[in-house]
């Protein structure tokens, strides 16, 4: 039976092969378990009890909390296959419910990373090294998405006004402030690219070597040829940086909901999980500081 569901997600639902390969070891690790405890060899007997345990035993075996809940997911499908077949008359795995997921703190650098990385010469005098810092600084001092630096157009950026409008998640617009460094790493961004390029501006403000629309693999390599310079964080990505702008500016004091609408969350829980890190930094103060901890 295990066979022919697989036949099904494979000839009819197109899954990829990945998915194909876990969907047919969660199916083969819970017969094995069934057969073991239960002795039962056939998959249409399973009760919801006996996943239930299953799912307990893979708690404590300290199964990842994505991998236990794929394998639920896997089940309900697999049900739900069989009963549409005939071979069951009810799903057992519509009671089985996903466990919630730890959350993750952001990752971030230290200001004092992010300082020396700007205040030193990591970047050459060239359209590549401005392009580069620029890239960087973009992404620290307005917090914007990979996604929204690599769309974001010239025409996008108001100089005079000291500010850029870029488009993120389902197209929703926002307007973000520049700093005046950003303003005046831009401007010569801008000259140097048209001295590299002929004189000429394209449509979008960040490019490649041959002046065309980067790409989110190149912006990646140039975020960590820097940050691997002066910081040892254990991921050195576009959206670390956006994580770093966030973090600082709470505990700078911004407020909540205006760091939201920098980012372009859609709700302030997402914005939430930074309060986290600003609570560690104060408990981390108090600790050193105050002469009863």
């Amino acid at each position: 039976m295990i066979s022919e569901f697989i036949n099904y997600i494979q000839y009819e639902k197109r899954y990829s092969e990945h998915t194909i390969t876990s969907y047919k070891f969660d199916l083969e690790q819970l017969s094995a378990f069934l057969l073991e405890i239960y002795e039962i060899s056939n998959l249409t007997e399973t009760e919801y009890i006996y996943l239930r345990d299953f799912i307990v035993h893979l708690v404590e075996q300290e199964a990842a909390v994505t991998t236990i809940n794929r394998k639920i997911a896997t089940f309900k499908s697999y049900f739900k296959f069989l009963r549409r077949r005939g071979m069951m008359d009810h799903n057992p795995a519509l009671k089985l419910r996903a466990l919630k997921k730890p959350k993750r703190l952001p990752i971030y650098l230290a200001e004092s990373e992010l300082n020396m990385l700007f205040d030193n010469l990591f970047f050459d005098d060239s359209f590549q090294g401005q392009r580069d810092k620029v890239v960087l600084l973009l992404f620290y001092t307005t917090g914007i998405r990979l996604s929204e630096l690599i769309n974001l157009e010239c025409k996008n950026i108001d100089l005079r006004r000291f500010e850029m409008k870029v488009f993120g998640k389902g197209k929703k617009e926002r307007i973000i402030p520049l700093t005046k460094e950003a303003i005046n790493e831009i401007n010569y961004y801008l000259k140097l690219q048209q001295e590299a390029f002929g004189g000429q501006l394209g449509r979008y403000f960040i490019v490649s070597d041959r002046n065309e629309k980067t790409y989110s693999t190149q912006v990646y390599r140039i975020v960590r040829r820097y940050l691997d310079q002066v910081s040892n964080v254990e991921k050195r990505s576009p959206h670390v940086l956006r994580h770093s702008f966030a973090t600082h500016l709470l505990n700078k004091g911004a407020e909540l909901n205006a760091i939201k609408e920098l980012l372009g969350h859609s709700s302030l829980a997402a914005t939430e999980v930074y309060t986290h890190n600003s609570i560690d930094k104060l408990k981390a103060i108090f600790d050193q500081a105050h002469p009863k901890s």
